[in-house]
């Protein structure tokens, strides 16, 4: 079990795989509230700096389940560096289905909705494991601004205009749920540049080590067209949040 190998390759030098930043990542923690020994949940968790940090820093412990061999390597890695391995737990399986046997405080998934086939199933999947009163975490894309024609909208990766919604839609979309918004952290165009513009100089040093690789047609490819890709769609259209909800 693993993901696409493209994957692992642009993303292998990546703390974090969506387009927060890991002062954002701070802010987040500090609006949660989180206390020492809150159990927290992470659906999708990538190489861990999430839990990892909030850990050191708030105290709180957790399980991150993510598909890539590599990022949960990175993981571990990651909870040694910072001290925090007995506080957190990194698991290598798919997070769709996936309920904790201790309820938690916080049940995360940020940028893999489609574990639960969207947001709303996303949503109902993390509710199984938390406790009353606990709070569940979407991280989303929405349009800054709509795109113009569905030419645009898949130029910014998606599959067209309704994959996504703007940030009043999606809102209201968890209202219509039956929860509130009781927080949010925004990415914003550094956060987005640090996320994208990042790959490419992973993909330039794979392509220098790797030229005969049977992937390095494709990663060269890509590392061509995705500067200007990313600066004419994504960075323009494409906006991306952490929604903390609590059910009604």
């Amino acid at each position: 079990m693993d993901i696409p190998r493209i994957f692992n390759i642009t993303e292998s030098a990546h703390r974090i795989h969506n387009p927060i930043t890991p002062e954002k990542l701070a802010v987040l923690g500090a609006a949660l509230r989180l206390e020492p020994g809150a159990r927290v949940l992470d659906l999708g968790s990538g190489s861990g700096e999430m839990l990892c940090t909030w850990a050191r820093d708030y105290g709180v412990t957790g399980t991150g389940i993510d598909m890539s061999q590599l990022f949960t390597g990175q993981a571990k890695l990651r909870a040694e560096e910072l001290g925090v391995a007995a506080q957190v737990k990194f698991i290598h399986d798919d997070a769709a289905g996936f309920v904790s046997d201790e309820k938690v405080s916080v049940a995360a998934c940020l940028g893999a909705t489609w574990i639960g086939g969207g947001v709303a199933g996303t949503i109902e999947l993390l509710a199984r494991s938390l406790r009353p009163g606990g709070i569940i975490l979407i991280g989303e894309p929405y349009w800054r601004q709509l795109p113009p024609t569905e030419d645009v909208a898949r130029g910014c990766l998606a599959s067209s205009i309704s994959e996504f919604l703007m940030l009043p839609e999606l809102i209201a979309s968890f209202d219509h749920l039956g929860y509130d918004v009781v927080e949010m952290v925004l990415a914003d165009q550094d956060g987005w540049d640090r996320y994208e513009a990042a790959k490419w100089l992973t993909m330039r040093r794979w392509l220098d080590a790797n030229p005969n690789d049977e992937m390095a047609n494709e990663v060269r490819a890509k590392l061509t067209s995705e500067p200007e890709r990313y600066a004419a769609y994504t960075r323009e259209y494409l906006g991306w949040g952490v929604f903390a909800l609590m059910q009604r």
